[in-house]
């Protein structure tokens, strides 16, 4: 099940936060524990999540940085198989049991042969996690990249909760949250 919320840019920041601390508590009650902040480049994922971080205390990780750094000390051939023990523990290192993760592009390159979103659903089972997605969500499917882009991904069943920035409609499968 889906749930989606949106809001544009004439809600206060902290307005946004409020919502997004709800999901979190929302999310904690789901098998899948991952709240997804959805919106294309320059929409306010990014300051968002710096904001819930600071005034929640929830660890900020860059994964597209961090992850790199990890992955970059191994073989090629190898980082494939294990990106996800590494993403593991990157969340584990954080020793919480809530962690932000932003810049999360790094999932969706073809050469390290990942299904980012079951990635960071499994992520997801032993803590929460709250992910930026570089993408839409347009009420039926979670997309990331236009479709002729090699990174290209559409999923139509999502089980996790949907926070939308700077797109035009609010909707979701499912329902919506109060």
């Amino acid at each position: 099940m889906l749930l989606s919320r949106y809001y544009t840019g004439r809600c206060p920041i902290a307005m946004r936060i409020d919502e997004l601390v709800n999901q979190i508590a929302a999310a904690r009650l789901r098998y899948y524990r991952l709240v997804l902040v959805v919106g294309p480049p320059g929409s306010g994922k990014t300051r968002i999540l710096k904001e819930l971080s600071q005034s929640q205390g929830y660890p900020y990780v860059n994964l597209g940085l961090t992850l790199s750094r990890k992955l970059l000390e191994l073989p090629d051939r190898t980082r494939a198989l294990r990106l996800s023990r590494i993403a593991d523990a990157i969340m584990d290192e954080t020793g919480r049991d809530t962690v932000i993760l932003d810049n999360t592009e790094i999932l969706f390159e073809p050469v390290l042969q990942q299904d980012p979103l079951r990635l960071l659903q499994q992520l997801s089972r032993g803590r929460t996690i709250v992910a930026a997605w570089n993408g839409k969500y347009d009420g039926k499917a979670l997309v990331y990249a236009e479709p002729s882009h090699p990174e290209h991904r559409r999923y139509y069943e999502v089980d996790a909760l949907v926070y939308r920035v700077g797109q035009a409609q609010l909707s979701g499968k499912g329902g919506e949250m109060p």
